[in-house]
């Protein structure tokens, strides 16, 4: 099983709307993975808001997917949740749903402070 940021087994991040590279609810990534879709999010209007700008609409609905509105949970890519922390703008965590793989991008410090 996979493991979270705190050591333990990864929780699941969402259902509604189903969240996770695969779509399994959980924050799991892999080889094919290539956005590495580990920090489970509550999203933000703030951060929807900065996600657009950088060129990924997660609001717009799309064939398969309802669109993300603000208090959503998201497994979001490592990367992005560490350019909204250095923009201010880094939405809150679930650290027992966000997969281990993400302290490779950011410090459990900065995931503890965006804690929920």
């Amino acid at each position: 099983m996979a493991r979270n940021v705190l050591g333990g087994d990864l929780e699941h991040c969402g259902i509604e709307p189903l969240t996770g590279f695969y779509r399994d609810g959980c924050c799991n990534t892999g080889a094919d993975d290539a956005g590495v879709h580990v920090v489970c999010t509550q999203v933000t209007e703030e951060f929807l808001a900065f996600s657009q700008q950088a060129g990924n609409d997660l609001t717009t609905p799309q064939p398969g997917f309802a669109g993300l509105r603000p208090g959503d949970r998201w497994c979001l890519c490592a990367s992005r949740w560490a350019e909204a922390l250095d923009a201010g703008v880094a939405p809150p965590v679930i650290l027992e749903a966000t997969h281990l793989q993400a302290l490779e991008w950011v410090t459990l410090d900065d995931l503890r402070r965006h804690a929920l």
